[in-house]
């Protein structure tokens, strides 16, 4: 039986600079936001695995002998010509004849795509995989509450993704588990860090489909993250900078933008494509000034960072992902002598205002009240934030011990 309760969390993520043009080849630097999801893991003495997320309002529990059932079902079909299923790896995808399997099972219907449907997937598919894999998963109560807007392009899914990794795998032994008594967090090695973003990566798979694997990664590794034509680089060295992340509650649909700049490219090839090449290159600039940060910590990397928003942001409007309601929170920022862009799809969704470390409060404050007039929904926080890490209960906020306990 597993003995110990454990709280760990992971960040989402936010895109710096790069957002459409990275679908045509381009440089994006992704980076982790601290606003974080948060999982507790605590023994369950009653030969049942049970899972509850809050903010989806998903409460559900399974007895082991019918999770075992599952997983031996698994290796009595064959699901490829070739291959007989029990075969749960991190480095294969889901099947569909897999999550079909695992739908019947939790009683989600057939095209279900609500987040509560595909958080319960995620989870079974993750539980019944790993524990295949590493031996079975304890009697454990697992409950998950996140910081994070869903749907809002910030990485909710895979922080979450990221978590249960990490608890699944330290629940079964598979890796250690590195918080030691008198320690207020902890992380794991490098290896151990590489077989969570893997699975986390399954986890990504089974919500999305075809993730491109940057939100995982930026949920266990922290930081910030270069991604270019499917090939992810962790930055060496970044500093803690310091953000108003707002979110205009426009929705939007990422298919339908990437799809009008697509149309753009391909109507005005000679307009467009110096404007992808511009932005490839604020992105490599605004890489090369992050690195340098950490080194020489002095104030004139501000006012290029400011000026890389501004110049993107124009480009953003350029190639059509704009939105009046991103122009007018670039307005109030403004009044304020801040500088904000759109982060992710655009068409409204979210931006990102950069604070200066000698911002003041005040100006900070006044911005927040305005943007929250206009609608909108604001955090203060950080970006470049710490990936996947265990907490002592001691170290955390009242609201997140509150969130834990309550649910």
């Amino acid at each position: 039986m597993w003995e110990r309760s454990l709280v760990l969390s992971a960040p989402g993520k936010v895109i710096l600079h790069g957002e459409h043009a990275v679908v045509h080849g381009k440089v994006a630097l992704a980076v982790a936001l601290d606003l974080r999801t948060f999982l507790r893991l605590r023994p369950c003495g009653e030969g049942r695995v049970c899972v509850r997320l809050p903010g989806v309002g998903v409460v559900r529990s399974w007895d082991t002998p019918s999770l075992q059932a599952l997983r031996r079902g698994f290796a009595g079909k064959r699901w490829e010509e070739e291959t007989a299923a029990p075969d749960f790896d991190e480095s294969k995808s889901p099947s569909v004849e897999q999550l079909d399997t695992l739908k019947e099972f939790a009683g989600i219907a057939a095209g279900a795509s609500a987040p509560e449907s595909l958080a319960t997937l995620a989870f079974l598919y993750m539980c019944l995989a790993i524990s295949a894999k590493y031996g079975d998963v304890p009697s454990v109560d697992i409950v998950v509450w996140s910081e994070l807007p869903t749907g809002a392009g910030l990485g909710s899914s895979a922080a979450y993704a990221v978590c249960l990794a990490a608890a699944l795998l330290t629940a079964c032994g598979a890796i250690s588990c590195p918080l030691k008594e008198g320690e207020s967090a902890a992380r794991w090695t490098e290896e151990e860090l590489t077989l969570i973003n893997s699975w986390a990566f399954q986890g990504e798979r089974v919500i999305h489909g075809n993730p491109s694997g940057v939100d995982n990664a930026v949920g266990t590794w922290g930081g910030a993250l270069r991604y270019q034509s499917g090939k992810i680089t962790p930055l060496k060295r970044v500093p803690t900078l310091r953000i108003l992340l707002t979110n205009t509650k426009v929705p939007r649909s990422t298919k339908v933008l990437v799809a009008g700049v697509k149309e753009k490219i391909l109507k005005f090839p000679a307009i467009m494509n110096p404007v992808l090449d511009s932005i490839d290159a604020i992105s490599q600039e605004c890489q090369s000034v992050l690195e340098a940060m950490p080194a020489n910590p002095s104030p004139e990397h501000y006012p290029v960072l400011e000026e890389l928003f501004d110049i993107n942001q124009h480009h953003l409007n350029v190639i059509g992902v704009g939105h009046p309601s991103l122009d007018r929170l670039c307005r109030v920022t403004a009044s304020h002598g801040l500088h904000s862009k759109l982060t992710g799809a655009g068409g409204g969704g979210c931006g990102i205002t950069l604070l200066r470390p000698d911002t003041s409060p005040l100006a900070v404050e006044a911005a927040k009240r305005d943007l929250c007039a206009c609608g909108f929904e604001c955090w203060e926080t950080n970006i470049g934030a710490p990936g996947v890490t265990l907490h002592s209960f001691s170290s955390l906020n009242a609201e997140v011990l509150h969130a834990l306990s309550e649910s």
